[in-house]
């Protein structure tokens, strides 16, 4: 069996080597899809000390940081893993997420400009047009629903909302990479989408939040019912 591999760039070593291994290696895992095969995701330090080119000790030492912000784990005699979530735990997630984006939505049509919201819309040009529908799209859908996420929570303005969701993103934007293909979710959440950008168009606080909630807790009741491969 084949162990994957993180995609990280040789670091800068102008700066803190540690410093630099963590933030190399914090952008790969957040790029990886974590649920995307049945097994962990096993970290070598000797392969990522030559990928990165730099020695073992700064990739020790950004492994203890990953690991006390969640997003690695060390098992005794078997190695760091990244951090996979159990079903339970996916849905308890999704739960705060949508929490935090339904007051994203609400802040936004507060505070946001004209311009910022009507730039949400453009995330879904290219799926507008006759035979361009999420269903024959999915990896190009898969990844604007994506932006679309992140775009909520940046245009609240909110400080604090980004950086609490910011580690809880890795495993949002894997499940939602899991499950856009699934029970016809893509054509369904680009509806969503449109009608969440309409009540944000319209200054429509209180359905803004409503809607962006009620999305995300979607999200949560389908990974209850169809995603039986998560532990």
């Amino acid at each position: 069996m084949t162990t994957p591999r993180l995609d990280v760039k040789p670091i800068d070593t102008q700066s803190s080597f540690r410093t630099q291994a963590y933030h190399a290696l914090k952008q790969a895992i957040t790029s990886v899809n974590i649920y995307a095969q049945p097994h962990e995701i096993r970290l070598d330090e000797r392969q990522l000390s030559q990928d990165l080119g730099v020695s073992r000790t700064p990739i020790r030492e950004a492994m203890t940081l990953l690991e006390q912000e969640g997003f690695v784990k060390t098992l005794p005699r078997r190695g760091i893993f990244v951090v996979r979530k159990t079903k339970r735990e996916i849905i308890e997630l999704i739960e705060v997420w949508a929490a935090f984006e339904s007051i994203a939505a609400r802040l936004i049509t507060l505070h946001a400009s004209d311009a910022e919201i009507a730039s949400l819309r453009h995330v879904f040009d290219e799926f507008q047009g006759e035979g361009h529908s999420p269903e024959g799209h999915l990896d190009e859908y898969s990844d604007a629903n994506i932006r679309f996420h992140q775009a909520i929570i940046r245009m609240s303005g909110n400080r604090c909302i980004a950086d609490m969701t910011e580690n809880l993103f890795i495993h949002m934007r894997a499940i939602r990479q899991m499950t856009i293909s699934q029970d016809n979710r893509a054509a369904r959440s680009i509806v969503d989408h449109l009608k969440i950008i309409e009540a944000l168009e319209g200054r429509e606080t209180e359905r803004a939040e409503v809607l962006a909630r009620q999305h995300t807790l979607d999200l949560a009741a389908h990974v209850d019912k169809h995603c039986n491969f998560l532990s």
